[in-house]
């Protein structure tokens, strides 16, 4: 019993039973996919077991007080007029309060935007024009900006801080408006759940400006049970899970409202999320599943560091965002032999996966998730591939596809087609076997000349120097030849690696399209986003600032 290494649906044999309690009280077929209803039962079921823990100060949280708290907030947005359709903005870290204006929102169809809580005051009021929040929960630290950031908009809006040191009403005071709440007499509205918006998810791109996939309840709920697949007991499939990124990335919203639904408890932490911070958390709490990027795992299990950690409690990590080499599996493997690792694919805008992953091909991403329609599509010609090994773009198609980007119909009718396909952005293959394999972004792509150059293949074959820790691969403008590729390294402990050494590697394996025209650049740490990806924009920028060899 526990953590399987192949996909199964024990997971979807639990939904139904608490999808079917939900309906059964309410006579609505449709219920079975209201996320609000869903998460209201599931705090009901099990009031005295934990559900959150902030590591940070060692606070936790009943299922029954994460109730009360909800439905006291709930009531109160009730009394302020917000509705179906309306939002509500979240700007904080990972503190135990910040999941309970979240879950009161998902009872009344209040779309929930979450964003950095490290934005400067350009990037809110940009990010406040076109969300158009109702309410803005933030810390105090941050309520000067908030409020210089809502000025010249077109709309009124309430600040409310987690914390006391501002002008702002506090969550504690908010909450004591309803301070005589009747848990039991608490209704959640109705409301159609595959129209309605839970989540508006903040999502990169090429233009700069801030866009939000919006993703429905029913999205949700078609997406997240497959992040359960490889276990088979059910409610509570692990004993911990470990929150390690910010709300406004999916791997945390999942965790967020997963929890309620698995009955089980989830380990955050309202400290940055450091690497010493997450050997204590590992070392104090001993969480059984995460998820990740591959660049975090990578700080997390890098030699010489790791044996400060010990990582044997997780049953299963999930790594994400970005393809995780060989070597890294290598390097997990070897601290934590028992845990099954995965390497996944999902967007925000398919509500979780894409594919299930086949542990016997752990190279492949896998198969797609069965309930989506998938092809791959010729770039140019935007006509299906149906031939095995031929490169080109996944496109997707299913109950689990988002809605679209909010207030954004451009970018939503470039990324949707108007019968409903979404596409990717990403080139990949698949096999005799449809086993499918990832390429590269295809705004990652570099173009030398006429050729396209993919910045991953070259950095796997990078990877696999004995000198080399981590490499990141971007490209630098040529008005003459389009891009010439640079490869940032990180040297492995007292590795002595030259440049001439790298680009030898990659001119006695690789196309000459493919070689390091650029040049490499010795580097110490790569620019990460807040999801813990390499930050590509930052990389390009650093190549064209910093002396290549």
């Amino acid at each position: 019993m526990g953590v399987q290494k192949f996909p199964h649906f024990a997971v979807h044999d639990w939904m139904t039973e608490i999808q079917t309690r939900v309906v059964a009280k309410s006579g609505k077929p449709s219920d079975r996919f209201h996320l609000g209803k869903l998460v209201l039962d599931g705090l009901r079921d099990v009031p005295e077991q934990v559900l959150q823990i902030d590591g940070g100060t060692g606070e936790s949280e009943t299922f029954g007080s994460a109730l009360k708290r909800s439905v006291q907030c709930a009531n109160v947005f009730r009394s302020k007029g917000l509705k179906k359709d309306d939002v509500i903005l979240l700007m904080a870290p990972n503190h135990i309060h910040l999941c309970i204006p979240m879950y009161a929102a998902l009872y009344l169809g209040v779309g929930v935007a979450a964003v950095d809580f490290a934005l400067a005051e350009k990037e809110l009021h940009e990010t406040f024009k076109f969300n158009k929040p109702k309410i803005i929960f933030c810390q105090s630290e941050r309520a000067k900006d908030v409020g210089a950031a809502l000025q010249g908009l077109d709309f009124s809006c309430e600040v409310v801080t987690f914390n006391a040191g501002s002008e702002y009403k506090t969550f504690s005071e908010l909450l004591e408006q309803e301070a005589d709440v009747s848990i039991d007499e608490f209704e959640a509205a109705d409301f159609d759940p595959s129209e309605t918006s839970s989540m508006l998810i903040p999502t990169s791109g090429t233009t700069g400006l801030p866009k939000s996939a919006e993703v429905t309840h029913k999205n949700l709920v078609y997406g997240m049970p497959f992040m359960w697949a490889q276990f088979d007991t059910f409610p509570s499939p692990v004993p911990l899970s470990i929150v390690m990124s910010p709300l406004q990335w999916y791997s945390a919203i999942f965790l967020y409202i997963s929890c309620p639904l698995m009955r089980q408890t989830r380990l955050q932490s309202s400290e940055p999320m450091t690497k010493d911070h997450l050997y204590y958390l590992i070392n104090k709490y001993r969480p059984s599943y995460a998820m990740s990027s591959p660049n975090m795992w990578m700080t997390l299990f890098k030699p010489g560091d790791r044996e400060e950690c010990d990582f044997t409690s997780f049953q299963l990590i999930l790594s994400g965002g970005s393809a995780m080499p060989q070597s890294l599996r290598d390097e997990i493997k070897k601290a934590t032999p028992n845990t099954l690792v995965l390497n996944v694919y999902g967007m925000t805008e398919l509500s979780g996966l894409g594919f299930l992953h086949d542990p016997t091909v752990p190279e492949a991403m896998g198969r797609p998730v069965p309930y989506y329609k998938y092809k791959l599509v010729n770039l140019e010609t935007l006509k299906e591939i149906k031939e095995p090994n031929v490169e080109g773009e996944v496109w997707f198609k299913g109950p689990a596809v988002f809605k679209g980007y909010y207030n954004n119909k451009e970018v939503t009718a470039a990324t949707l087609t108007k019968d409903g396909w979404i596409r990717t952005g990403d080139i990949m293959y698949r096999d005799k076997n449809y086993l499918f394999y990832f390429v590269d972004r295809f705004k990652a792509l570099l173009k030398y000349r006429n050729n396209h150059v993919s910045p991953v293949e070259i950095e796997t074959l990078i990877r696999n120097h004995p000198g080399v820790f981590e490499v990141a691969v971007t490209g630098v403008p040529d008005p003459e030849h389009g891009d010439l590729p640079v490869a940032f390294v990180i040297r492995l402990g007292e590795s002595k690696v030259t440049a001439q050494e790298i680009k030898d590697l990659v001119k006695n394996n690789l196309s000459d399209s493919k070689q390091l025209r650029g040049g490499v650049i010795f580097i110490k740490q790569l620019p990460l986003n807040a999801s813990s990806k390499v930050d590509r924009k930052k990389l390009a920028a650093l190549a064209k600032e910093m002396e290549r060899e």
